[in-house]
């Protein structure tokens, strides 16, 4: 199975964005993805929309972090807030490239706390993230290019005749767990180097059915901000401001961080939670569904979704969950228990080493 950016660029459309006549519609992405971009751009015009289409050089944002000036890195022009309000929709593709060296992690932080007014998840009701296959996200997956497209589309169901058939029978399974997950207060999870507890009482649960991300297959809310208490190690890698950070472990005191480590790039993680006074609390829990993906490929978008895996973000809550942290950063860390772990609701087991009960 071939990666099919036309059938990728209808279901953004029509699926996860519902693009309307007269829709202005963001597209944003890099010059990496432009098959998808060109195959989006003509879709939405046919759907009567107003597509917008930024495009950027793969290292335009590292070079903003790193090149601009403090007034430029720190604030937004007028018009940028705006143009932004503006926008009745958004699609921004992830196109993986190679870490950029030597940025300083604190300039990171600080161009991410200034964009945060116009990040579209608080702006618009409709926005998506998703991703275009390149040659880096195949290597950093350990894949040929081709098994990486194909584990790209099988991700999204392209492969499927109906992707919307499949991404409905998703939301129904995810749907029969938040039932369960609605009922509960203390959340309970272990794994080795883990053993934390934390309060999802009165909280809204999310059914993350890939309208906002592609691929999808989540059930997300956001912890009560002072009740996580505990140590919690997070054993899949990630990518954070163009870094890898691997081993990461946080030690939470009434819902803080009160110790964080890391086995590689402890700099950037340090750096991330020193960016506001919302940095250090929980915005956010997260269980994944999507047992179509089993194979870490160093991308948050699909890691976080793996069956079998929960993750935590520090940061921003999203406000539909009833979450009031504040925060210009949101970094989901994945612990997988499929090697041994369980996550249980007010001491009953809801899934053991990957398996929902």
């Amino acid at each position: 199975m071939i990666y099919d950016p036309k059938r990728h660029a209808i279901l953004l459309a029509d699926y996860c964005v519902s693009a309307r006549p007269g829709d202005r519609v963001l597209v944003s992405g890099s010059t990496l993805a432009l098959p998808l971009i060109e195959a989006l751009h003509r879709t939405l015009l046919q759907r009567g929309a107003r597509p917008v289409v930024r495009l950027s050089y793969p290292t335009q944002l590292e070079d903003v972090q790193r090149h601009a000036s403090d007034e430029v890195l720190d604030s937004l022009h007028p018009v940028e807030i705006e143009d932004a309000r503006a926008l009745d929709a958004s699609i921004r593709i992830l196109t993986p490239t190679p870490p950029v060296p030597d940025i300083d992690v604190k300039r990171v932080a600080r161009h991410r706390a200034a964009q945060a007014p116009i990040a579209m998840s608080t702006l618009h009701p409709r926005w998506n993230l998703t991703l275009y296959p390149t040659d880096f996200g195949a290597q950093a997956a350990g894949m040929t290019l081709d098994a990486y497209e194909t584990f790209v589309a099988r991700a999204m169901f392209l492969d499927d005749p109906d992707p919307v058939q499949k991404w409905g029978e998703i939301r129904d399974f995810q749907a029969g767990l938040i039932e369960r997950l609605a009922a509960a207060d203390d959340i309970h999870l272990v794994s080795e180097g883990t053993d934390l507890h934390l309060s999802v009482k009165g909280r809204n649960w999310s059914n993350s059915d890939a309208k906002r991300n592609m691929p999808s297959g989540e059930v997300f809310t956001a912890p009560l901000e002072r009740s996580a208490t505990g140590v919690a190690y997070f054993d899949l890698p990630t990518l954070y401001g163009g870094r890898v950070v691997r081993g990461i472990t946080l030690t939470f005191k009434d819902g803080e961080v009160v110790e964080a480590r890391a086995e590689e790039g402890e700099d950037v993680l340090r750096a991330a939670l020193a960016t506001d006074a919302g940095s250090r609390f929980l915005g956010e829990l997260g269980i994944g569904t999507n047992f179509g993906i089993q194979h870490p490929s160093m991308n948050i978008l699909f890691d976080e979704k793996i069956g079998g895996t929960v993750h935590l973000a520090v940061g921003q809550a999203y406000a539909e969950n009833g979450g009031s942290n504040r925060s210009a950063v949101h970094w989901d860390m994945i612990c997988d228990l499929r090697k041994g772990g369980s996550l249980s609701l007010d001491g009953q087991p809801f899934q053991v080493d990957g398996t929902f009960r």
